[in-house]
């Protein structure tokens, strides 16, 4: 018998996503979607090896899962992602209708749900995004102190 994945579950494997950022010199933040429990799409950041600013793991999971259902509206689906999106991501995620959004650690240079202004949160919006934080935020947060705990030291070579 398959027992049920759990938030932590999910969210481990937006980490590995975070870990293929890593790995390409990206900063360590992944995403994934989830629909019946599912995982229907995943992204990391790309921004620096595509030259795209657009690239974040919220963007490439959300894009990859409205091809994949055929719909830019994905009221269905949850997001897990490593760190609290930004003011873009946070758009989008509105702008995709997207159901639940769970953070792994937050954001305090330019998080857009809550550390630096709260975009979810603001009432005129036609969509309502439910916010869950904290989960496994030690592990979502020692790989991005990691990373630039690493990229401090090549630069100081």
């Amino acid at each position: 018998m398959k027992l049920p994945r759990t938030h932590e579950w999910f969210m481990n494997e937006a980490l590995k996503e975070a870990q293929k950022a890593y790995v390409k010199d990206e900063t360590p933040v992944g995403a994934v979607i989830v629909k019946d429990g599912k995982i229907i799409a995943r992204g990391h950041n790309e921004k620096e090896l595509k030259t795209d600013p657009t690239l974040h793991a919220e963007m490439t999971a959300i894009r990859k899962a409205c091809k994949k259902l055929g719909s830019w509206r994905l009221n269905d689906c949850d997001m897990y992602v490593t760190l609290e999106p930004c003011a873009m991501c946070a758009g989008a995620i509105i702008q995709a209708r997207v159901g639940k959004l769970y953070i792994g650690t937050p954001d305090p240079k330019a998080g857009a749900v809550g550390s630096v202004i709260n975009v979810l949160g603001v009432e005129r919006f036609n969509h309502k995004v439910e916010v869950v934080e904290g989960i496994l935020q030690d592990e979502c947060s020692m790989i991005l102190k990691s990373f630039f705990k690493e990229l401090r030291t090549r630069k100081s070579l």
